[in-house]
């Protein structure tokens, strides 16, 4: 075992700690050993290493990400502050989903949980289905497009 086996780790805690604490030299060391202790734990974790089939479609990715959370931020604000329609109606939805690599999983899950209005609540990876919960359901197949065709097409690409 390496002294530091996940350095992007280490040096990614180091800095946060010492980004949200003051900068000293005690701070510093506590926070090289936390780092360093963190690097150790995700060793023993032993993850696979996700393999990126297509990295030059990760920046659509992001844009496509970036765009629906601003999009989704606007719709949600709109529904607070206009109040609710007859035909506006939070409900949950299963999707059927092909993706099967677990780091796509994982990105797809941050992505429907980071974009306001939608939340990834359950993967079941013996039938293979997301069960998603959505602010303002109006049409089930809209939004199963939207995850099909946007979303987990395009992480497939990258990642399988």
């Amino acid at each position: 075992m390496s002294v530091l086996p996940y350095p992007l780790l280490s040096a990614s805690l180091l800095l946060m700690w010492m980004t949200l604490n003051s900068f000293s030299i005690g701070h510093f060391v506590l926070g090289s050993i936390i780092a360093l202790f963190a690097s150790w734990a995700m060793a023993a974790l032993r993850p696979h290493r996700p393999r990126i089939r297509r990295w030059h479609l990760l920046p659509q990715l992001l844009g496509i990400v970036l765009y629906d959370i601003i999009r989704s931020n606007i719709a949600v604000v709109s529904i607070i502050l206009t109040g609710r329609t007859t035909r506006r109606k939070s409900d949950f939805l299963t999707i059927h989903l092909d993706l099967k690599d677990t780091t796509a999983l994982a990105i797809l899950a941050v992505i429907l949980t980071a974009t306001p209005g939608s939340a990834w609540l359950e993967y079941n990876s013996v039938d293979g289905t997301l069960l998603m919960h959505v602010l303002d359901l109006v049409d089930d197949d809209a939004w199963t497009d939207l995850v099909k065709n946007r979303y987990e097409k395009l992480l497939m690409e990258i990642f399988e």
